[in-house]
C-alpha cells in the first residue's frame, strides 16, 4: 500500500532532496520545507520506493497538500 506524505502547516518548499524512483528508509529526508525562517524537514514514514514526488522548490503548500508517495 502506498504512503501518502502530506503537509502538516502552510509553508514553502525550500529544498526537494529526493527524486521519484529513489529507495528510502524511514526518517530520510524528503522535501525541506521553510515557514517563519525555520526549515522543517519532511521524513519518510515508512522505507520504500519513491513514487511520486507531487512539489517543486519554490512551490507553497498548504495543510494537507501532497508531498510525496511512497509505494
Amino acid at each position: 500500500m502506498a504512503d501518502e506524505i502530506r503537509a502538516e502547516m502552510v509553508a514553502n518548499v525550500w529544498k526537494v532532496v529526493t527524486t521519484a524512483g529513489a529507495t528510502v528508509t524511514h526518517g530520510d529526508t524528503l522535501v525541506i520545507l521553510e515557514s517563519m525562517k525555520m526549515e522543517i524537514p519532511v521524513l519518510a514514514e515508512s522505507g520504500g520506493t519513491v513514487s511520486q514526488v507531487a512539489v517543486h522548490e519554490g512551490d507553497v503548500v498548504h495543510e494537507g497538500d501532497l508531498i510525496a508517495v511512497i509505494g
